[in-house]
């Protein structure tokens, strides 16, 4: 083999340390974007399932579920 073929970098001392804390440093702000769009879709499903569970034909459904499911015999 000729040249840099063959060799691996080796790290020395707590150069590998160094490198993954300033990696880790370079996504400070990502997560709070990441839980903002979270909560901003999560907010936004629930007034659709909202607006889904409280429309006329799917109340009247779950009306008629939940008064079965209390006149069943024991």
């Amino acid at each position: 083999m000729t040249g840099t073929q063959g060799k691996q970098k080796r790290w020395t001392g707590g150069a590998w340390w160094r490198v993954r804390r300033a990696a880790a440093r370079g996504d400070a702000g990502m997560t709070t974007s990441e839980y903002a769009m979270g909560t901003i879709a999560a907010a936004g499903f629930a007034t659709i399932l909202y607006k889904i569970v409280t429309s006329g034909s799917v109340s009247g459904a779950l009306e008629s579920v939940i008064g079965k499911a209390l006149d069943a015999p024991f």
